[in-house]
């Protein structure tokens, strides 16, 4: 409540509550399906993934450069997820937003009988699919970068999209969305306000369909599929992952769908050998209030006097996810907190030690590496430091204009 950083361990870790999921590794390798199904579209409808095969796919990159400029010396290797990478929507909200759309599409078109069973995808670019969609309506409340997402895939399979942004979302997202093709509405709120509006103006379209990051198992399965494609990069590059090695991975946190599909999918695979860290802003930590309290989302940080008003606008979330957080509360290592300043500073140290651009919110992962050795987690656990994979996540920021770009090098230089 002091706004001041935090780092808060969790001791219900592994707990199994009664409400958990019924989700498992078939769940995710069936999502992953729906991924290879729809490659052939979007090979198509979008030439920058034709080197890829219509997969979309971020690298994991080693930032050694990077690590050696922290304040604390780091053992264990660093990487970057570089999710800032993700072709066409340039932020991890690809993997959740596009998934729930395209699954979405798939059930209706199913439902039309005009898809059959092994059917080649590339007929989602014809007339005749784009007219059958257009009379649908596809809703949801974002603070950019879902929207973002959501906005571009259902504007070109042919939805009428409606995008709900509250006032943290940055304008140049805005207009970007507008330029896709969506119709944005913009709030004076925050991405509460905007969700509920939205919510309540999608319901009452009988063809309208709303993706609720607050409560979506959907969105959460599409980002899950992570972990499979992370784990063959991890084996490419001869990182083992088990009891002696352990894999340390930090989460940026918004609404906490995300991270949570990211640490069950990569937990479903390797168990306890992988700890998941999330990270807030000190004005928005949502998830962790709603873990802390066991309250979840019947809690929200206003009502502890945190203003959720923060630069990270990715993050700027003030209530977490009831179907995210229930998950989470079972598998999150910790949470820890972050001020906007040190997210300035780690970007343009990140620019100057790798030539590697993000935006503000998705370089709150990189603080994890030091900020974890001021917690005895690693003694507790019996973790040798020198053999731990680190991975910050790198949530977005590739398609920031280049003045905007520029704005937060240098506000992060100053």
């Amino acid at each position: 409540m002091e706004l001041q950083p935090v780092f808060w361990l969790n001791p219900r870790q592994n707990e199994k509550e009664h409400d958990t999921t019924s989700l498992n590794r078939k769940d995710i390798e069936e999502a992953a399906s729906l991924w290879e199904r729809f490659a052939p579209f979007i090979k198509k409808e979008f030439p920058e993934t034709i080197e890829t095969n219509g997969i979309i796919e971020s690298p994991l990159k080693l930032i050694h450069s990077m690590k050696s400029s922290f304040s604390k010396p780091v053992e264990g290797d660093l990487y970057l997820k570089c999710d800032n990478e993700l072709p066409i929507a340039g932020s991890i909200k690809a993997r959740g937003g596009f998934y729930e759309v395209l699954h979405h599409a798939e059930q209706l078109a199913k439902d039309a009988g005009i898809l059959s069973e092994g059917a080649n995808y590339e007929i989602f670019s014809t007339p005749k699919f784009k007219s059958f969609f257009k009379q649908y309506s596809i809703g949801v409340g974002s603070t950019g970068n879902l929207g973002l997402s959501i906005g571009i895939m259902s504007a070109k399979l042919g939805f009428n999209v409606f995008v709900y942004m509250s006032q943290d979302a940055k304008q140049w997202k805005k207009d970007l969305l507008r330029n896709k093709g969506a119709t944005v509405y913009e709030f004076e709120g925050d991405f509460s306000k905007a969700i509920t509006e939205g919510r309540r103006k999608t319901h009452a379209d009988p063809n309208g369909y709303f993706v609720d990051d607050e409560d979506s198992q959907h969105l959460f399965l599409g980002y899950s599929t992570a972990a499979l494609r992370l784990k063959k990069q991890l084996e490419k590059k001869n990182i083992n992952v088990d009891k002696e090695h352990p894999l340390f991975m930090y989460l940026p946190c918004g609404v906490g769908g995300s991270p949570g599909g990211i640490t069950f999918g990569m937990k479903q695979l390797f168990g306890d050998h992988v700890h998941c860290f999330f990270v807030e802003p000190v004005h928005a930590p949502s998830v962790l209030i709603g873990l802390l309290t066991g309250e979840k989302e019947k809690v929200c940080v206003q009502d502890f006097g945190i203003d959720n008003k923060t630069e990270a606008d990715g993050l700027a979330v003030g209530r977490p996810s009831k179907f995210a957080t229930t998950i989470s509360g079972q598998l999150v290592s910790g949470i820890y907190t972050i001020e906007d300043d040190e997210l300035y500073q780690l970007l343009t140290l990140l620019t100057d030690r790798e030539n590697i651009y993000l935006e503000p919110s998705a370089t709150a992962g990189l603080a994890g590496p030091v900020r974890i050795l001021e917690t005895n987690y690693i003694h507790q656990h019996h973790i040798n430091p020198s053999n731990i994979t680190h991975i910050a996540w790198a949530t977005g920021g590739g398609l920031v204009p280049r003045k905007d770009r520029k704005d937060f090098y240098n506000k992060g230089k100053s």
